[in-house]
């Protein structure tokens, strides 16, 4: 298939000469990805179809509040550390991290509280003493897991079969096979110890039930290097990589929806716009959705491995509502993150991902940021998001009718629980669908978090983060090699140090 493809002009060749990398969407992965390829080498240019930078981390300003609309948990600083010393900065000369400690407070249907944290084993002592032994070995299980799944592997490349092969036996030894909460409940009996120990998962759109127990390695994550919040939100870190690519003298357009990427021979060779305008360019890395890039962004006939065939018989993780408002009152013994949890668990994740229905029950993620920075809010006020978890569109709950009294039920949750008389206190308020996931986020099916993280849609199985059907096309983000989460698609930029070609070597050639 021949495309005709605007070449740079001669004016642009002479100021900058450096071979050009497009990276369509402005997420964590692809704002990564920029930095790593000035950082190469590369003139960057970044396409965000949004009218601001962030995707998933994009931030909502109203009435006076901010709020940040996707990730607010940051457990891995030292790989925003590493970007930042790629372009010569400190971390810390743009962006404030507080530790946050507890991490979060779960809190059971019955009322029973859980403050998990640095003083986990204190917590585990008091509400299941016969369990702290386990939980010991399990944290050093945990650990093992995180040598060899996150420090080994995360960045890893797996576009190559024999490199599946020769990690396999590791996999499988550190439970590959086993499911998360398979692998928490041969070392704690209490049912609430095997919750807090196994709902991570859905931080990366995963069933605990059904994810590969790889994803163990997350409590060692965060026992190792904690809980943080960037001050300002974490839209402070958006606006902290955009400010290194500027500085390596690379672009980020906003508004520049990518309608096509454009293939010459079997190589990509830029992007058409929505608006029709062409850009060349010597490497494409698409840091949207893996099945959308694969889907809709290029050329029916360019890929072979994900064809839309195979997308549509894939497993995509479940979808959020997520419910933004801000409050005339302070909360002040509510803390920074809070888990509210249903009075069932397996059967809600199951309705969730198996049964996908929108259940009568809840359980809630209760975000206050206001707890650890005031100036988010007015003063005197308090913002808040709540996240829910929910099937993704195959369920086929009609979101324009449902989206309001389902908010009406978060309300009605949230102030017989964590935060009473709400319903009088609010003063904005503002909410995100699966539609909005779909529509506004180019997520197929709705699904928060891509492809579903279980072991066959993992590492090898998972699209690649160097195309194996276009070249010079790579792929970061939460639907690539190492899956969902800010510290995985931090890592999926990582590989491509291992897979993209040194801009020099492209000048060569």
């Amino acid at each position: 298939m021949l495309t005709v493809v605007a070449e740079p002009s001669a004016i642009q060749r002479e100021t900058d000469p450096r071979p050009h990398a497009i990276v369509i969407g402005s997420g964590f992965g692809g704002l990564a990805a920029a930095v790593r390829l000035g950082a190469r080498g590369y003139r960057v240019t970044v396409l965000e179809r949004l009218d601001a930078p962030g995707g998933r981390a994009y931030v909502h300003r109203q009435d006076g509040f901010v709020f940040d609309a996707g990730p607010t948990i940051i457990t891995a600083p030292f790989l925003f550390e590493e970007l930042w010393a790629l372009a010569g900065r400190k971390l810390s000369d743009d962006v404030d991290l507080k530790a946050i400690d507890p991490f979060y407070d779960l809190v059971f249907s019955d009322g029973e509280r859980m403050a998990c944290g640095s003083a986990m084993r204190d917590e585990i002592a008091r509400i299941a003493p016969g369990d702290l032994a386990g939980y010991d070995r399990f944290m050093r299980r945990s650990e093992e897991i995180y040598r060899v799944g996150f420090e080994q592997l995360g960045d890893a490349p797996f576009h190559d079969w024999a490199k599946m092969l020769a990690v396999a036996p590791d996999l499988l030894r550190l439970g590959g096979l086993e499911s998360v909460y398979g692998l928490v409940s041969r070392y704690v009996r209490d049912p609430r110890v095997r919750i807090a120990l196994s709902f991570h998962p859905l931080f990366v759109g995963g069933s605990p039930f059904t994810t590969t127990a790889v994803y163990c390695l997350i409590s060692y994550l965060e026992r190792r290097h904690g809980v943080h919040f960037a001050m300002g939100g974490t839209g402070a870190l958006v606006q902290g990589l955009v400010k290194l690519i500027r500085g390596q003298g690379g672009a980020v357009r906003c508004k520049a929806e990518v309608a096509q990427i454009l293939v010459r021979d079997g190589a990509a060779a830029g992007v058409r716009l929505a608006g029709g305008e062409d850009l060349y360019a010597d490497i494409v890395v698409s840091n949207a959705d893996s099945a959308y890039t694969y889907g809709q962004l290029l050329p029916a006939d360019s890929s072979k491995t994900w064809s839309k065939r195979k997308l549509a018989s894939a497993r995509y993780s479940m979808s959020l509502f997520v419910w933004y408002f801000g409050t005339r009152r302070q909360y002040p013994d509510v803390p920074h993150h809070t888990i509210l949890l249903g009075p069932r668990y397996r059967a809600l994740i199951e309705d969730i991902f198996t049964r996908k229905r929108l259940a009568p029950d809840m359980s809630l993620y209760l975000h206050r940021p206001t707890a650890t920075d005031a100036s988010l809010a007015p003063a005197g006020c308090d913002g808040f998001y709540v996240l829910s978890p929910v099937p993704h569109l195959d369920s086929g709950v009609d979101w324009t009718a449902e989206a309001e009294p389902y908010r009406q039920r978060v309300e009605k949750r949230l102030s017989e629980t964590l935060l009473p008389g709400l319903s009088g206190e609010i003063v904005t308020s503002r909410v995100m669908t699966p539609l909005d996931f779909r529509d506004r986020l180019c997520a197929p099916k709705g699904a928060a978090f891509g492809l579903e993280p279980i072991l066959t849609q993992s590492a090898w199985f998972r699209p690649h983060n160097r195309s194996g059907d276009v070249k010079g096309l790579f792929l970061v983000g939460a639907g690539t090699h190492p899956g969902a989460g800010v510290p995985g698609v931090l890592s999926s930029a990582r590989v491509l140090d291992s897979v993209v070609p040194h801009a020099s070597e492209l000048a060569k050639a």
